[in-house]
C-alpha cells in the first residue's frame, strides 16, 4: 500500500483535531448550561456539580502522563499513537452524549448519573488527545512542516471553539422543534456534532503514518526518569504554568463584561476579537519560525504581551472598540506563545531521543495536555479570587471600586504573569554547546 503524502498526513491531523476541538468546545462551553437551564437543578445540585468539575479536572490532569506511559508502552503493528485514536473515537461520542442526555428522575440519581458520565467522559478523552499531539511529533521529523500542523492544529481548534460558541445555540433551538430551546433540542445538537466531530477525528488514524520505534517498551519508572531528565522540556512546561494569566480573558471574561457592561453578549464582541487573533497567529507563526527561534519568539510574546495588559489597564475599558482591539492583540500574542509552546516540546522530545536513543513521544507530550488544564485550573482560581475579593454576587449593585479590582485580575495580573513565564525560556537550550540565537 503507497504511503499518503505528507500533505495528505498533515491535513488528515488537522482535520482530526478539528473534530476533537468541535466536540471539547461543546462539553466545555455548554455543559453547565445545559444543567442549570434545562436539566434545572437546585442551588445545592449545582454545588455538587461545581465539585464534581473540580474533583474531574484533577483526575484528568493526573490521568494524562498515565495515558502517556501507556502509549509509550504499547506496541501494535499500527504503532503506539494511533491504536489509542482508534478505540477512544466512539467512547468519546457516546459519552458526550449522554452527558446532554441526564435521565428526568429524582435529583440525587441526576447527580450520580452525571457525575459518573463526565468522570469517565474526562479519562477517555485524555486517552484520545495525548495521542493527537504525539502523532505530530511522530508522524513530521521535518521541523518546518510539523511546525506548520501546529500552527494549523492550533487555528482550526481556536475555529473550532468560534463555532460552537456561536453557532450550538441556534442549532439546539433549531432541532427543538418548539417555539423555545429545550433540553430535547440540546441533546439532538450534541448527538450530531459529537459523531460528526469524533468521525472526522477517526481520520488521524486511518491516513497518518507514525515514525518506527526501535526501543522495546520501557517501564513506568524508566518513562518518568526519561521525562524528568529531559531539561528543555521542564523549563517550556515551567514557563507554560507561569503563563497562567494568559487565559484570564477567557476564563473571566463572561463575567467581567456582566460587571464592566451589565450586558453579557458582549462576550461575543470580547471572544470574538481573542478568537481572531489566535487564528491569524497560528497561522502566520510557522512562518516565522522559518527565520526566528521558537525560544525568541516565546521571549518577544512575553515581553509583548505585558506591554499590551499594562497599556489595556492604563486605557481602561469605557470603549467598547478599544478593548476588542486589545483583546485582539493579546489573542495574537497568545496564539504565538501556544504555537511555540508546542512546537518546542516536539524538539525537546527529538533532542531526547538523538540523545538518548528513547523517543517517548506519549508521556512528553501528556505533559502538554496536563500544562493545559493546569493553566486553565489556575485562571480559574485567580479570576475567582479577585471576584471575591471585589465582593461581587448575582443581584449585588456593581460599583467602581468593584469594576476596578476584576480590571485588574484581567489586565494587569496577565502582564506579571507574562513576564513570569519568561523566565525559564531564558535557560531553555536543546544542546548546552548549542548557542541560544540558534535555539
Amino acid at each position: 500500500m503507497t504511503e499518503p503524502s505528507r500533505r495528505a498526513q498533515s491535513v488528515a491531523i488537522v482535520t482530526a483535531a478539528f473534530g476533537q476541538n468541535l466536540v471539547f468546545a461543546t462539553i466545555t462551553t455548554f455543559l453547565l448550561l445545559y444543567l442549570v437551564q434545562y436539566v434545572g437543578l437546585s442551588t445545592g445540585g449545582i454545588a455538587v456539580v461545581t465539585v464534581v468539575l473540580t474533583v474531574a479536572r484533577i483526575v484528568d490532569a493526573i490521568a494524562d502522563p498515565v495515558v502517556g506511559s501507556l502509549v509509550d508502552m504499547t506496541r501494535t503493528r499500527w504503532g503506539k499513537l494511533r491504536p489509542f485514536i482508534l478505540f477512544s473515537a466512539a467512547p468519546v461520542a457516546v459519552l458526550s452524549i449522554l452527558l446532554f442526555a441526564v435521565p428526568d428522575v429524582d435529583e440525587p440519581a441526576q447527580l450520580w448519573y452525571f457525575a459518573i458520565v463526565y468522570l469517565a467522559w474526562g479519562l477517555v478523552y485524555a486517552a484520545c488527545d495525548v495521542p493527537l499531539w504525539g502523532l505530530i511529533g511522530s508522524a513530521f521529523p521535518e521541523r518546518d512542516l510539523r511546525a506548520r500542523t501546529i500552527g494549523a492544529v492550533r487555528a482550526f481548534g481556536a475555529i473550532a471553539l468560534g463555532l460552537a460558541t456561536l453557532g450550538l445555540p441556534y442549532l439546539a433551538h433549531a432541532l427543538s422543534l418548539a417555539p423555545e430551546t429545550t433540553g430535547t433540542g440540546w441533546s439532538r445538537a450534541v448527538a450530531i456534532v459529537a459523531v460528526l466531530g469524533m468521525g472526522l477525528f477517526l481520520l488521524a488514524f486511518f491516513v497518518p503514518r507514525e515514525r518506527a520505534v526501535a526501543s522495546d517498551p520501557l517501564t513506568f519508572r524508566q518513562l518518568f526518569a526519561a521525562l524528568f531528565a529531559n531539561r528543555p522540556l521542564l523549563l517550556v512546561l515551567a514557563g507554560s504554568v507561569l503563563g497562567s494569566g494568559r487565559y484570564l480573558v477567557q476564563s473571566g471574561g463572561a463575567v467581567f463584561v456582566v460587571i464592566a457592561y451589565d450586558d453579557e453578549t458582549v462576550f461575543t464582541i470580547v471572544g470574538a476579537g481573542i478568537i481572531a487573533g489566535m487564528v491569524i497567529a497560528s497561522f502566520t507563526t510557522p512562518l516565522l519560525l522559518r527565520r526566528v527561534a521558537g525560544r525568541t519568539l516565546i521571549l518577544f510574546s512575553g515581553v509583548a504581551g505585558a506591554a499590551v495588559y499594562v497599556a489595556m489597564y492604563l486605557v481602561g475599558f469605557a470603549d467598547l472598540a478599544v478593548l476588542t482591539a486589545f483583546i485582539f492583540g493579546t489573542g495574537l500574542l497568545l496564539g504565538v506563545f501556544l504555537v511555540s509552546q508546542t512546537t518546542m516540546i516536539a524538539d525537546a522530545v527529538d533532542a531526547a531521543e538523538a540523545r538518548t536513543g528513547v523517543r517517548n513521544d506519549g508521556i512528553s507530550f501528556a505533559t502538554l495536555t496536563f500544562v493545559t488544564k493546569v493553566m486553565s485550573a489556575l485562571a480559574v482560581l485567580i479570576f475567582g479570587f479577585f471576584v471575591v475579593a471585589a465582593g461581587y454576587r448575582e443581584g449585588v449593585e456593581v460599583t467602581a471600586s468593584m469594576q476596578h479590582t476584576v480590571w485588574v485580575a484581567m489586565t494587569l495580573v496577565p502582564a506579571a504573569s507574562c513576564l513570569l513565564s519568561v523566565v525559564p525560556f531564558v535557560f531553555y537550550r536543546l544542546d548546552e554547546s548549542t548557542p541560544a540565537s540558534t535555539q
